[in-house]
């Protein structure tokens, strides 16, 4: 037992191992109030029976509307009282470690809750208040969000994904079924029949061509397919698809589907029952991955005690100016950019993947024709010069793969390395019940 455990042990026997509260009776004698008492030593925190009891009526209140039956009494509160200790030990480690989060944090959580409540962040914060919840409802988003941060640090060290593994995964039916993309197709029917006479298809061809001229000339596919329906011209349906992978789509569409880019429009394409029409409204995951990359190098003056806005503005121009006189760009980056990623190479950043940089500043570079020596502007971070390099589109398809590959794969091991990380705090841990 360590010397915080017995201390605690000695400390908590002398107090009875309860909270007491005398309340004066008119007669030389208090009464003792027993208002709270501690079930559990955990390291060097506590478990008190109100956290016990309150957990005990928020589980049997959830399964009660779900209607899902708990385990006999002696092991629900078991396993309840576990999951306290449990619980108390990681945020023991997250004080040790410093995962703190400040009230807008907090607040930025509250205001994703009030949006899921179609509410306004003082409208969701008025009916907390009426309920009588609200600062316990920030605590227990604090909390949360202290676990999460703390697990995920802790879990993902150890968790290791090898070369090999990666291989083997995107080489596996599972591998290729989650790396494959999701599409989501819009869709337009002009139904006919199997004994229906062959210039009544014909007209219904001819109208179902002039609905994808339509849309390929811009109109939106679902006005042009709710126009079409309100005109009853010929009958006309569609399917809502969803989101699907390929393999999950007709087979008259499959192939097509996967040939196209968003925004696309295929047909009138004839099958058994009408003609169709498609659109791939959007296409999300894969592996493809045709990033455009921008080399670039510049030099950041910000703002200082020693130098205020109109210096920082006037040594920015006087550096242009030195630049476009013959001074080497690279040198006067190393001897003054205030920017530490690049000023070691000389103002270069190298290549950047297209949104990688803060908006203010890549609306700059991306404005900027190459080879030339931007004027001075200002972003939030300080006063820029710039000079664009060169300019690329990289296929990052297998680099990318690979890195969802890893982070599948990470997702698949994560849960039962969480399990095993949670056992072994456990294990390693002082805990004494207290009857």
């Amino acid at each position: 037992m360590g010397l915080s455990a017995l201390r605690f042990v000695g400390f908590f026997s002398a107090m009875s191992l309860g909270l007491i509260l005398a309340v004066a009776t008119g007669s030389a004698t208090a009464q003792r109030v027993l208002l709270d008492r501690i079930i559990a030593l955990v390291d060097e925190g506590v478990v008190l029976q109100s956290e016990l009891e309150i957990r005990v009526a928020e589980i049997r209140e959830n399964a009660a509307r779900a209607e899902r039956t708990l385990p006999p009494d002696e092991q629900f509160l078991t396993e309840v009282l576990d999951s306290l200790i449990i619980e108390n030990l990681q945020m023991q480690l997250a004080e040790r470690v410093s995962i703190r989060f400040n009230d807008d944090e907090i607040n930025r959580i509250l205001g994703t809750m009030a949006d899921n409540n179609n509410l306004s962040f003082d409208e969701y914060l008025n009916v907390l208040n009426e309920a009588g919840v609200y600062l316990q409802t920030r605590e227990q988003v604090r909390k949360q969000m202290t676990l999460q941060e703390l697990q995920r640090g802790m879990v993902n060290r150890r968790i290791q994904i090898t070369e090999q593994e990666i291989d083997n995964f995107l080489n596996s039916e599972m591998g290729r079924e989650i790396m494959a993309p999701d599409f989501l197709v819009e869709h337009i029917l002009i139904p006919t029949g199997s004994e229906e006479p062959p210039e009544s298809k014909q007209s219904k061809l001819r109208y179902a061509a002039d609905l994808s001229a339509r849309i390929k000339e811009g109109e939106n596919f679902t006005q042009v397919r709710a126009a079409a329906r309100q005109a009853q011209v010929f009958e006309v349906s569609g399917t809502e698809f969803g989101w699907r992978k390929a393999e999950q789509l007709p087979t008259l569409f499959r192939e097509i589907v996967e040939g196209m880019s968003v925004g696309d429009v295929e047909g009138p394409i004839e099958a058994g029952n009408g003609f169709h029409l498609i659109q791939l409204a959007n296409k999300a995951g894969g592996t493809e991955q045709m990033v455009k990359q921008t080399h670039f190098r510049h030099i950041m003056l910000s703002p200082n005690e020693i130098r205020d806005e109109q210096q920082t503005e006037d040594a920015i121009r006087e550096l242009r100016q030195k630049i476009v006189d013959g001074e080497e760009f690279a040198t006067l980056a190393r001897q003054n950019s205030d920017d530490d990623s690049s000023v070691v190479a000389g103002g270069d950043v190298d290549w950047v993947n297209e949104g990688q940089l803060p908006l203010d500043l890549e609306t700059a570079v991306d404005a900027l024709e190459i080879g030339v020596l931007s004027e001075p502007f200002r972003t939030t971070s300080g006063w820029h010069i710039l000079e664009v390099i060169e300019r690329r589109v990289s296929d990052l398809s297998r680099i990318y793969s690979r890195n969802q590959a890893a982070g599948a794969l990470r997702n698949r091991k994560y849960d039962l390395e969480l399990q095993n990380w949670l056992i072994e705090i456990r294990e390693e841990a002082f805990v004494e019940l207290i009857d």
